[in-house]
């Protein structure tokens, strides 16, 4: 029987390693943790990779983290051919940091651009050097005029942080949720607030995602492209650099 993961990271989006004790091993060979630093493929965010540490030095690497059959339980999945653990054994998790970071940047670049494009989001997916953001809207709209929106938010040097509001509160501000399909993970009993700016100035939306902790370290970014995927849905790509850096 599975037991719900202690999700380190929801307090602690720099946290990268962490002790743990296993409480289930999958028959496909995915491992359970009591609690884990790695986030679980969701809200358009690919699942922490890295290792597992065991007593004698030796390495399980894994793939991309997932949730299990809830929301409440992270599934460490091993690579092919990996010796597993045994349940009770203690061991000590390391996700792959370089990886992370990026994910937490391109993902606070995505918050960044839904303040510079305030129209409802209708998809969205985080990568390390692109990410792509689809919104509900007819208007044409300049791609260099975002990028210097977006970087003057990013040069603004903003604080990032997280306020913590109860399932019920965010059933009774619905108005808060930007995703026009996609819901905020509820359900746990308390839902994060990712807010950016002195008192959430600059903005305040539900997020179960990692980000930075404050706008600068995004670094440089731009619109590389606007699709036009439909009469009313403009997907922007964002990357990481200058504009022209990738041709």
């Amino acid at each position: 029987m599975s037991i719900a993961t202690t999700a380190l990271f929801r307090d602690d989006f720099y946290l990268s390693t962490n002790e743990a004790v296993v409480t289930a091993v999958h028959a496909d060979g995915g491992i359970e943790l009591d609690q884990t630093c790695f986030y679980a493929t969701s809200g358009g965010q690919p699942g922490d990779t890295g290792f597992l540490e065991r007593s004698d030095g030796s390495r399980i690497a894994l793939g991309p983290a997932v949730t299990g059959a809830t929301k409440d339980i992270i599934i460490h999945r091993p690579l092919s051919d990996e010796t597993l653990p045994i349940v009770g054994e203690t061991l000590v998790a390391h996700i792959d940091w370089a990886r992370r970071y990026k994910l937490m940047r391109m993902h606070t670049a995505c918050h960044l651009l839904s303040v510079v494009c305030p129209y409802p989001i209708t998809g969205a997916a985080v990568g390390e050097d692109e990410s792509r953001v689809d919104f509900d809207m007819a208007q044409t709209i300049d791609k260099d005029e975002v990028t210097e929106k977006l970087m003057r938010l990013v040069g603004e040097n903003h604080p990032i942080f997280v306020q913590w509001i109860t399932d019920a509160e965010l059933a009774a501000n619905p108005g808060i949720v930007k995703s026009k399909n996609v819901r905020p993970p509820s359900g746990l009993g308390r839902v994060s607030l990712v807010c950016i700016g002195e008192n959430s100035s600059v903005d305040s939306q539900p997020c179960g995602g990692t980000h930075v902790s404050e706008t600068q370290e995004v670094g440089a970014i731009y619109i590389a492209k606007i699709d036009k995927k439909g009469k009313e849905n403009r997907r922007f790509r964002i990357r990481f650099g200058a504009p022209g850096s990738d041709a």
